[in-house]
């Protein structure tokens, strides 16, 4: 757009967005003393004209166009000339303004929880550090990471963290809340909040221990199975579902997984350290049965271009939601009665029922023994779950197809 055709004033946004750059840098009136630049190299700005104190004319900066907009633009000319008007230095109170909001942005709740982050990683793993603040990116950043961490109450905690109870994601909510209880711990300690607002929510929320992954009786589970099988959403969460019934590991394990993790000639999955949030101890060994070698086949072509098995929609550098599987079993119609981490209950009551060794099960679930006998007892049991989960893997497609299976199987495994 031509100077010579601005039809109106104040600028309209068609007008400031189309203004064209001249040989020399000019200036166009807006409104009362607020003007905008337009420099010979296309760069916009909005300059406020004002009496100084001493009489003299001045120009004040307010800021680049279009990160400045016409309507604050206008705002922040009007609060300049009622300064002006009452005898004030524009240019001082400018100044008075622009110190207050930095200040007011570094008490965002975000900025506080990054510096306690910071604080805490040299005492996590890696893997640790990671899931921590991915969990407070996902679930509380979008709602509360703009906000001065001093003016959210704890009845707005209250609902954020039933937000995600509602969901089923029980566990990641009191993770969640511990983690923001410590960031403002951290705050309190230092002497920027004098009250802690999460100091005594955990008391009406769900306890987010593993009892309340609620999962399906042994009646319900050949049709689970079969509504799995036919999720009519995206593929590659229906072969999600089915192999977290298939492998009894934890959702967020196979939900973070990596191709580069698989090895299908031996039929194993090495599930890192990291993965399981400790610093020390052990890869978990996880034996691939049949079904579960052709799921992964089938999910690679859908998915194998990318280091994740399930690379999320938005950015695949990360994994999907931590709700994606919850959801899909909500889709199929089972909220309240099965969850991801609810199949490996299932798992452990089959297989202890049909006479597996409790320490294949155990081994099988990463499950660490309790006492002096879990320090010492380090053996995987890798040849003997091999076999208990490929006859897992039998039985569960036995019961799909209407088929049931019995026997004393643990005297082989």
């Amino acid at each position: 757009m031509k100077r010579s055709e601005i039809k109106r004033r104040p600028l309209s946004d068609t007008a400031l967005s189309g203004l064209e750059a001249d040989s020399k840098e000019y200036r166009e009136l807006d409104s009362n003393g607020l003007y905008f630049r337009v420099k010979p190299d296309g760069q916009k700005s909005w300059q406020l004209r004002y009496k100084k104190p001493d009489g003299k004319w001045s120009w004040l900066g307010l800021g680049g166009y279009p990160e400045v907009s016409g309507s604050l633009a206008r705002q922040k000319a009007a609060e300049l000339r009622a300064d002006a008007s009452a005898g004030k230095n524009p240019m001082a109170t400018k100044k008075a303004r622009t110190a207050v909001a930095i200040e007011a942005a570094n008490d965002t709740f975000e900025v506080l929880a990054r510096e306690w982050h910071a604080s805490r990683v040299t005492s996590w793993d890696a893997g640790t550090a990671k899931r921590v603040m991915g969990a407070l990116e996902r679930h509380v950043f979008p709602e509360f990471g703009k906000r001065q961490y001093t003016g959210i109450l704890s009845m707005e905690w209250m609902e954020l963290l039933r937000g995600l109870e509602r969901q089923g994601i029980l566990e990641q909510m009191s993770r969640v809340r511990a983690y923001c209880k410590d960031v403002y711990d951290l705050a309190r300690v230092t002497g920027r909040a004098v009250n802690n607002p999460l100091d005594g929510v955990h008391k009406f929320l769900s306890s987010g221990k593993p009892e309340n992954y609620a999962h399906v009786s042994a009646e319900e589970l050949p049709a689970l199975l079969r509504a799995i099988r036919s999720y009519p959403h995206a593929k590659d969460v229906q072969l999600g579902l089915r192999l977290l019934t298939l492998l009894s590991v934890r959702p967020s394990e196979l939900r973070e997984a990596e191709w580069s993790e698989f090895d299908f000639d031996k039929k194993l999955w090495t599930v890192p350290v990291e993965r399981k949030g400790r610093k020390k101890g052990r890869e978990h060994l996880v034996p691939l049965c049949r079904q579960a070698i052709e799921a992964l086949t089938e999910l690679r072509v859908i998915t194998g271009a990318y280091a994740l098995l399930f690379p999320g929609r938005s950015d695949r550098t990360k994994p999907r939601s931590d709700t994606v599987f919850l959801m899909a079993l909500r889709r199929l119609g089972y909220e309240g009665r099965q969850t991801g981490h609810g199949f490996r209950h299932i798992a452990s009551t089959t297989l202890n029922e049909h006479g597996f060794s409790a320490d294949h099960i155990e081994a099988q679930l990463s499950h660490k023994a309790p006492g002096v006998r879990g320090i010492y007892n380090k053996a995987q049991y890798l040849e003997q779950r091999t076999t208990m989960m490929q006859w897992y893997g039998d039985f569960l497609d036995g019961l799909e197809g209407g088929q049931v299976i019995q026997g004393a199987f643990g005297k082989r495994a």
